[in-house]
């Protein structure tokens, strides 16, 4: 046995050559057309990702099938520096990213965005271990050349742009009618307009300065709620937002006139930039309609609906629930920070509605949080009282025990996001509840499924108060080790005592954790599938 995984892991070896040259032709054929490469899974490197780097691997393998390639993958998060290198068929995904690089005779690194930490991979092949010396930011050098000959032009082009916008802002401060502006402004258009602003750099919010409405035709209705229905909607060619961001088609949430409250609260979320983040619907603009007595919200559109309605209409992998389940802690957790991922302050934001309705599903399979109307930013400023009067909300289903009970801790903002994270549980039930990795999927069903379509408060405070209930967690899934791990995720969330519950925070750490746990079990059975076909051939 010693004698073949040193032929395995140490190709043209004098033991493992004695070997071959015993085996029939046919056989022999057959492996040489399989690629070679560096196959250690994920190890730690000291490579700091820039210039060229040999991977800290000292084990190879043959590609289990004819039409693998190798792939080298680096990480890093925070202090920790890893490398993961292996056989992978381009045909089929890799942590969700399809290889495109793979007829490459080198390794050239490439990052990816959105996966958890700093990540960067490449594939090739054609050359015997090309995944063992990587390269990292070849064309550097020629972007510096590049950035120092076009500094001249910025400076000069910034000058100019300046001074022009200096005489624009003087001549309409000397001439106010040339603002575009009716003296019979209202009241309502004037905050809109003045609260957008700030914004509107940072946030993609062009908020019609001059009153000019965005040409959009109104298609299909999509969704309705209390206060609004979202259309989707298209843009008109030569709007300013269609030409500068590439959007097509959007989404347009119609409040009407008397729900002015509603969308002047949801707006002022929106409007906050440090709310952005990659999983938080992206928002455009704000308008008031005044001749359809309307006021909308426009953001952009995503094809594959509402979460509920991608669970009710698919069974999903344990990849998927990976990417729906670490997206969604990771915009939860984002929200309830106080800081932004640059380590600037921030205020933090407690949705307080979320429920699987109230998250889409992007085309890469993450989690985007959407509908901020009962948002509440968790200012330190804000009193007892004003944290009062902001009411017993949210869905009746996804209320958590003290929210049920109308006892939440107002002395303390953390018990907000508390309330959330109970919320967040339920949610992570039920895409746990359409995952093919639990063994037989039943048909989609909310949690409590067993009550009415809309339970009131008072059915929920007998479930969860009274009866201490909580959805069911079959001892079936238990048998997939990352789904066991999301489980006691759940039930530490869901707890009763809200000062018990995990963080969004920390959840989202979890599942960096069991990030790589079925991978890993995938490249041990590959490896072990290799050496069995070893002993074959050497039985032959």
């Amino acid at each position: 046995m010693e004698l073949l995984r040193f032929a395995v892991f140490c190709w043209g070896a004098t033991a493992f050559g004695g070997v071959l040259s015993q085996l029939p032709a046919e056989p022999l054929a057959v492996m040489k057309i399989r690629q070679l490469c560096r196959f250690c899974d994920v190890q730690a490197s000291g490579c700091q990702g820039k210039g060229s780097c040999m991977v800290e691997c000292d084990r190879n393998s043959i590609c289990e099938r004819d039409e693998e390639v190798c792939v080298s993958i680096w990480r890093k998060k925070d202090d920790n520096v890893t490398f993961e290198t292996l056989c992978h068929n381009p045909a089929d995904p890799l942590y969700g990213l399809m290889l495109d690089d793979y007829n490459s005779t080198k390794c050239i690194m490439k990052e990816k965005k959105g996966m958890g930490s700093k990540f960067f991979i490449c594939s090739c092949s054609k050359n015997e271990e090309c995944n063992w010396n990587v390269f990292f930011n070849l064309d550097s050098q020629v972007g510096a050349v590049i950035l120092v000959s076009l500094v001249p032009l910025l400076v000069i082009a910034v000058v100019v742009i300046a001074s022009f916008y200096c005489y624009r802002v003087y001549s309409q401060q000397r001439n106010p009618r040339k603002k575009g502006l009716p003296r019979d402004f209202s009241d309502k258009q004037a905050i809109m307009d003045n609260e957008g602003s700030d914004s509107s750099s940072t946030h993609a919010n062009n908020l019609n300065h001059n009153n000019e409405l965005l040409p959009i035709d109104l298609d299909v209705l999509v969704g309705k709620g209390r206060f609004a229905e979202v259309y989707k909607a298209k843009l008109k060619q030569g709007s300013s937002v269609s030409e500068e961001h590439g959007f097509e088609t959007v989404a347009v949430k119609i409040f009407q006139y008397e729900e002015y409250a509603s969308w002047k609260s949801e707006k002022e979320i929106f409007s906050d930039a440090d709310l952005r983040h990659e999983n938080v619907l992206h928002f455009l603009t704000a308008e008031e309609r005044k001749a359809q007595r309307q006021y909308w919200l426009i953001t952009a559109y995503h094809p594959l609906g509402n979460l509920q309605e991608y669970l009710t209409n698919n069974v999903i992998s344990w990849h998927d629930l990976w990417m729906l389940g670490s997206s969604l802690a990771r915009v939860v957790a984002h929200l309830h920070s106080d800081r932004t991922s640059c380590g600037r302050c921030k205020v933090p934001i407690a949705h307080r509605d979320i429920k699987s309705s109230n998250i889409l599903v992007k085309k890469d399979l993450t989690c985007c949080l959407c509908d901020f109307g009962l948002a509440l930013r968790l200012d330190n400023t804000l009193s007892v009282d004003e944290l009062a009067n902001s009411g017993q909300v949210g869905t009746a289903r996804y209320m958590a025990p003290e929210v049920l009970e109308s006892r939440i801790n107002l002395e303390n903002i953390e018990s907000f996001k508390q309330a959330d994270v109970y919320s967040m549980a339920l949610v992570l039930w039920e895409i746990i509840s359409r995952c093919s990795a639990i063994g037989e999927v039943q048909e989609y069903k909310p949690p409590f499924g067993n009550l009415r379509e809309h339970p009131c408060v008072e059915s929920m405070k007998d479930s969860v108060l009274r009866d201490r209930g909580r959805p069911e967690i079959p001892n079936s899934w238990m048998s997939h080790t990352g789904i066991q791990i999301v489980c006691g995720s759940i039930e530490e969330c869901w707890d009763h005592d809200p000062e018990a519950r995990l963080t969004a925070h920390c959840v989202a750490e979890r599942f960096d954790d069991i990030e790589y746990l079925d991978k890993l079990s995938d490249c041990s059975d590959s490896e072990e599938k290799i050496l069995e076909e070893i002993i074959v051939v050497d039985e032959k």
